[in-house]
């Protein structure tokens, strides 16, 4: 009896109706959960993460979620031979094909009988693999100096056994005898006609009479990916960085699309970050901004004494040229920005307090004053 293939819904544990945000929140609250890296030799942690990403993959593209949503394609919920997650890497191909999409974010694949629409003779076409994104978690200091990471991505690889045919071995795939090979069908409706995806192949234009053992007639196999790679110095809070050529493979000869790492940076006790600079706080005591001051500041590379200029206010910056972080593409470097604040002891001692009030008695003059002048001598009404 075959097995019912689970609610792709359920599998992220959210709503038929959840919108990008609830899905993206709700994948990467399981994805971490069952990340290889966290579950060391959990065979079955690592199966639930293939299962999670493989639901995700469907339920976070517009056209894979509306086909599913409608019951077409190879992934229609209820019925049919099971849920595979290795099946995932071909469904964005089919679509890519039918709605005569390039390679790109989310599209292409890793072959199978959905990687590329077969073209005259029922050979299909070379195609550009799916670009892959993951993100990786850095202190500031890292963010700055730029740092190595280890990367564990779920991406589809052609299966071993077919060799990305989908077809079992001494077989191999058909042109779809009711599309013949577009991938399409079209139904008239008066001057109108409407084109839809072909009913038997799905839109690849093929169609596997005789599936893989291995991989059920997908030609793919979902696997996880370990990376070191090489993230650059000055990279921010969601900053995008491209590894050409480590996505997923290409069909059919086609070229392996790219890998994009989203960087999460870790806060600074010190430094914040305002656009391409960094930001300080510096406080300062009266007697300092009143006098002036000759001051210790951080850098990121250790200390500098800047001059603190006689009424300095409350609020004042001060700048370093070229003392802060990287910019990305080796455009220099950011400056720091030394935002001074005046801080007031909450309480008073005697001493301090008489110390004011003879202060109080040689500052003359009420910088309240002008709130009640017109800018003639006139008191205000």
């Amino acid at each position: 009896m075959a097995a019912t293939k689970p609610d792709l819904y359920k599998v992220l544990g959210v709503g038929r109706n959840a919108s990008d945000e609830e899905l993206k929140k709700a994948y990467r609250k399981l994805a971490r959960q069952y990340h290889p890296d966290r579950n060391p030799g959990d065979a079955s942690a690592e199966e639930r993460f293939k299962e999670i990403s493989a639901a995700y993959d469907v339920l976070s593209d517009p056209d894979k979620r509306r086909a599913y949503d409608l019951g077409t394609g190879p992934f229609a919920a209820g019925g049919g031979a099971g849920f595979d997650p290795n099946a995932f890497g071909s469904f964005s191909d089919i679509l890519s094909n039918l709605f005569g999409r390039g390679g790109g974010a989310g599209q292409g694949g890793a072959g199978g009988p959905g990687a590329g629409r077969a073209g005259a003779g029922g050979r299909a076409r070379p195609q550009r693999g799916r670009d892959l994104e993951t993100e990786v978690s850095l202190s500031f200091q890292e963010a700055v100096d730029g740092a190595q990471a280890s990367l564990a991505i779920p991406t589809s690889t052609p299966c071993e056994t077919c060799h990305g045919t989908g077809a079992r071995p001494g077989t191999s795939p058909v042109v779809c005898p009711v599309c013949q090979g577009r991938g399409v069908e079209s139904q008239g409706q008066g001057f109108f006609s409407i084109t839809q995806p072909c009913s038997r192949c799905g839109g690849s234009g093929t169609v596997v009479e005789s599936p893989c053992p291995t991989c059920g007639g997908s030609g793919a196999r979902r696997t996880i990916k370990r990376l070191r790679v090489n993230i650059p110095a000055g990279v921010k809070e969601g900053s995008r960085v491209r590894i050409a050529g480590k996505g997923e493979p290409g069909a059919n000869g086609g070229p392996p699309g790219d890998l994009f790492v989203v960087t999460r940076v870790a806060p600074s006790p010190v430094f914040r970050q305002a656009g391409d600079h960094l930001e300080v706080e510096v406080p300062l005591t009266v007697v300092e901004a009143l006098q002036g001051a000759t001051v210790e500041v951080p850098t990121l590379s250790g200390k500098k004494r800047l001059r603190i200029a006689p009424g300095t206010r409350h609020g004042a910056v001060q700048r370093l040229r070229g003392e802060g972080a990287p910019r990305l593409g080796g455009k220099g470097r950011g400056d720091i920005h030394y935002r001074f604040t005046i801080e007031l002891p909450r309480t008073l001692t005697a001493e301090q307090r008489e110390a004011v009030e003879r202060l109080g008695q040689v500052m003359n003059g009420n910088p309240r004053e002008r709130l009640f002048t017109n800018g003639r001598t006139e008191q205000v009404a």
